[in-house]
């Protein structure tokens, strides 16, 4: 999947096409992300340099940083892709649904589109992301602080789904904190549990089902 162009407003009725000027620099931006996920993916995270990056488009350094900040800001891309898909796809969601289950089955499609590549989305650079996130702690913690900023417009769509205004109630606040927790614990475990989940979505499942059955299952008898 390329790389989405800066969010901007959607387009009126009288709005003109990107110029060429804009179409050169979208092009540019995507080419960035291209060659750096197959540098990912040939030498890893870390091992790959910003220079690299930016060597392998014909550009210098300085152009690189004029699009991304950081070569953790290009990885990012991906999880930017799948945040804006789950927005979207939860806003989607039959109104009457609880809001746990509308959660679960909104980020296990998007989950098995990325593994499936349906929706738009890439499985290479998906199954290099989750790499990159197992070996790299300085992007994983990239990835918690992209979660982070994204919390408040999560806060926003789960309090209009539940009817509460999270300036005044607690509940859709400890609904979208839950919601980041689970994701990022089933990223973090995916594949370490001794072949217990074969998959990303499958382990994602089973994540937002403990969540939806409630975190006080199974209770142990008193001794």
């Amino acid at each position: 999947m390329t790389a989405t162009a800066p969010e901007t407003g959607p387009a009126g009725p009288g709005s003109q096409p990107p110029g060429r000027r804009e179409r050169k620099k979208q092009r540019t931006r995507e080419a960035l992300v291209d060659a750096a996920f197959t540098l990912f993916a040939e030498k890893g995270f870390d091992a790959t340099t910003v220079e690299e990056i930016a060597d392998a488009v014909d550009v210098s350094s300085r152009t690189f940083f004029r699009y991304f900040a950081s070569k953790e800001d290009v990885a990012l891309t991906f999880q930017e892709e799948q945040t804006r898909a789950v927005m979207e796809a939860l806003a989607e969601r039959p109104p009457d649904e609880p809001i746990m289950t509308a959660l679960r089955r909104t980020v296990v499609e998007i989950a098995r589109a990325c593994e499936a590549g349906e929706l738009g989305f890439e499985p290479g650079r998906f199954e290099c992301m989750l790499t990159m996130m197992s070996d790299s702690p300085s992007l994983m913690a990239g990835s918690l602080e992209h979660a982070q900023r994204k919390q408040a417009l999560l806060v926003e769509i789960v309090g209009r789904r539940m009817g509460l205004d999270p300036d005044e109630d607690l509940r859709p606040h400890v609904v979208a904190a839950a919601t980041t927790c689970a994701f990022q614990a089933a990223v973090d475990v995916a594949g370490r549990l001794g072949g217990r989940f074969s998959t990303l979505s499958e382990t994602v499942d089973q994540a937002f089902a403990i969540l939806e059955n409630g975190l006080n299952e199974p209770s142990r008898p008193a001794a």
